[in-house]
């Protein structure tokens, strides 16, 4: 298998900043799930070309980081389309963010704060 990215570290950022933004962590924990696996397989990918280590353990990180990736980002986009989230921006579609800010105004915790 190949690897290839579906979305640019930039797109998972934003997946990353719409969450914390609206409280919707669910599509933000897969944006940096992915991040890390990104991560992991640069590192995996340098230590190949270190002479003294054992190309492969590190050609099987390498390749389990590959599949890994290819799925979370399968289900990255099945995230965005089961939630209609604007493919083109990564915003957020108006319903969950309403929802999330519903939320937030009738938990009482926020409610009773002091000024």
């Amino acid at each position: 298998m190949q690897y290839s990215e579906r979305f640019s570290d930039k797109d998972l950022a934003r997946i990353v900043e719409e969450g914390l933004i609206y409280m919707c962590a669910c599509p933000a924990q897969v944006a940096q799930t992915l991040r890390t696996i990104r991560e992991m397989h640069r590192y995996q990918l340098n230590c190949l070309s270190d002479d003294p280590n054992d190309p492969r353990v590190h050609q099987t990180i390498a390749d389990a980081a590959t599949v890994t990736h290819a799925l979370l980002e399968e289900c990255m986009e099945q995230i965005l389309v089961i939630e209609q989230w604007d493919r083109a921006t990564l915003t957020m579609p108006p319903n969950l963010r309403k929802r999330q800010m519903q939320e937030l105004t009738q938990d009482s915790r926020f409610l009773d704060m002091p000024d």
